[in-house]
């Protein structure tokens, strides 16, 4: 309503108003900011990342090769022989054997490390990050210097001492290739239930001590269950890990004539190409991954996990005596396995002229590494390839994810969710499957990018993107938005507030992030391998070119020269953002 001025006769007239409301197009204009436009390309960018090659591999699977016709034919071509579908139960058995060693080997030490007395935990904590950040397929190669048949260096102490005709161990058999790539997985479930066990009080353990438990029984029906979710999640990544890779099965399996799935997806690469036979074969793969998730959330249904106090809970160190030594004396004989044993048969090699001839002076020599650096045809720029692809990918994943993640948190467009688990999605999808995923999308034309830098730098970004989204969405949780509503307050626009707000704020993390994409990407080989042309290869490409030759003294001075790379990038981190950043659980 509205009342008009009063006229000569001052009668004051009520007219009512008819009021126009907005409609949502209006509205929504209203609204409009221009980073909207950035927000939506960001949105598309991460569909052409994630969605596109994972489609693509769906349809390609069902696609005759040459027609484009619907076909069943390349499921049939897939398992249509007993050694394709063997290779699978072979990846399956694996992945279980590997997951079993391995919490066999992390849980122990994460047990000592949290919750007793042990001594020397930084050092056993170092030990554990030299496991994880040695390359699988680089530990194998020390492997198969260390547990060769007859010629690997235990074989030929073990004759040496007892006289046997042969040797004790043999590196190229099922079990040789579960425990090299147990004793380099096994830092994924340390990392998950050390995080977990170091939030857990003391006071029901103590509760079960004073009811007359011991310690081990404590430990077994109080701890241990009480972690028992971040223990199931580390044995899933552990299980994934171990049926996506290529390099350690290439070394292992082929040798000992048996396939997996990922060496059986690379002969589907050879000379004539069947990438429609690729994608049918690893749809299984791809399932299984998205049904262990499914398990897992479906056995944490059915129990509850969580601890009530009604005050900050306490965390007091079991003292074990004598058995302190022992925990200590277990956890460096899993380095020993992990670290120590292969650094100095690969350190031995990389220096000597041949390395059966052992240590002697006159074996020593720099040879190899002056032969990779001066005269290799391809070794330098491998070693330039791998650290500039390494670089921009971590580029790209943190910047993708940093702002996928301020969008998500901020809630700046609908569906946020949905943003949220794409940027995850990448973690359930195996590096080999996403290789043929990108392969299938972006190697024919319109893009034509097969074999180039371009498309190992985009599936490398999208392979590691959940790790810079968890790290980036970590951070952005953190800072509270009445900070950037100040700048808007003050009239900046959101875009100013993410740079002179969010971004200073984030530094480190954003540092730990990058560092934690580049490592990774650096020593890529499962995705690498399909998608590599002739003049791109990178180092863990060359890497296993080079033991194909057979050459293990050029292959180890290669691989010691990615190792010490590598180890001055944790360096800086240790640095810039503190010496736990790599074993960290978010």
């Amino acid at each position: 309503m509205r009342m008009t001025p009063p006229d000569s006769a001052g009668t004051t007239t009520i007219v009512p108003r008819v009021e126009t409301r907005p409609d949502g197009a209006t509205t929504w204009m209203r609204s409009f900011e221009p980073a909207m436009l950035l927000w939506l390309l960001l949105i598309a960018i991460l569909a052409f990342l994630v969605l596109s090659p994972m489609l693509r591999l769906v349809f390609a699977s069902f696609e005759d090769r040459v027609t484009g016709a619907f076909t069943l034919a390349n499921y049939a071509e897939a398992y249509g022989r007993p050694r394709y579908v063997q290779a699978l139960f072979n990846s399956l058995a694996l992945g279980a054997s590997v997951a079993v060693i391995a919490t066999l080997f992390a849980v122990p030490i994460a047990w000592a490390i949290s919750r007793t007395d042990m001594p020397a935990k930084g050092f056993i904590r170092m030990v554990v990050l030299g496991a994880f950040i040695m390359p699988p397929y680089l530990g194998a190669v020390a492997w198969m210097l260390l547990a060769g048949p007859n010629s690997g260096w235990l074989n030929r102490i073990w004759i040496g001492l007892t006289g046997a005709e042969t040797g004790l161990f043999n590196i190229y058999s099922f079990t040789g290739l579960a425990f090299v790539i147990a004793v380099y997985s096994y830092p994924y479930i340390f990392v998950f239930t050390n995080a977990a066990l170091d939030l857990v009080s003391s006071e029901m353990e103590d509760a079960a001590n004073i009811l007359g438990a011991g310690t081990w029984r404590t430990t077994l029906n109080i701890t241990l269950p009480l972690v028992f979710p971040a223990i199931l999640g580390g044995i899933i990544v552990v299980f994934l890990e171990a049926i996506s890779l290529f390099g350690t099965p290439a070394l292992l399996a082929l040798p000992a004539r048996f396939n997996v799935v990922t060496t059986q997806l690379w002969q589907f690469f050879e000379f004539p190409v069947k990438v429609e036979t690729a994608a049918a074969y690893s749809m299984p793969l791809l399932f299984i991954t998205i049904g262990l998730f499914g398990l897992q959330k479906l056995i944490l249904a059915r129990k509850g996990f969580v601890a009530l106090t009604g005050k900050g809970g306490e965390r007091r160190l079991i003292r074990l005596g004598p058995w302190r030594w022992v925990m200590f004396a277990y956890c460096m004989f899993i380095g020993a396995l992990s670290v120590f044993g292969p650094v100095i048969v690969l350190a031995q090699a990389a220096f000597a002229r041949a390395w059966g001839r052992g240590f002697s002076w006159a074996n020593l020599t720099l040879r190899n590494f002056e032969y990779l650096l001066f005269e290799h045809d391809s070794a330098r720029q491998s070693i330039v390839n791998s650290f500039t692809y390494a670089g921009a990918t971590a580029f790209i994943a943190i910047g993708l994810a940093l702002c996928i993640a301020y969008i998500v948190n901020r809630r700046l467009v609908p569906w946020g969710g949905v943003l949220a688990f794409m940027c995850m999605a990448p973690f359930v999808i195996p590096g080999i499957v996403l290789a043929i995923g990108f392969y299938a999308a972006y190697a024919p034309p319109p893009l034509a990018l097969s074999g180039t830098a371009t498309i190992m730098i985009l599936a490398f970004a999208t392979r590691f993107l959940p790790i810079a989204y968890a790290n980036s969405a970590a951070g952005i949780r953190s800072i509270n938005p009445e900070m950037e509503e100040a700048v808007r307050i003050l009239g900046g626009g959101r875009l100013l507030a993410i740079r002179r707000v969010v971004a200073p704020l984030l530094k480190k993390s954003l540092v730990g992030g990058w560092i934690l994409v580049f490592i990774p990407a650096t020593r890529e080989l499962s995705a690498a391998i399909f998608l590599a042309g002739p003049h791109n290869r990178v180092m863990s490409v060359l890497l296993y070119d080079l033991s194909e030759e057979g050459n293990f003294e050029v292959l180890s001075a290669f691989g010691g020269l990615l190792l010490v790379a590598t180890l001055i990038v944790v360096a800086i981190g240790f640095r810039a953002i503190g010496r736990d950043f790599m074993l960290r659980g978010n």
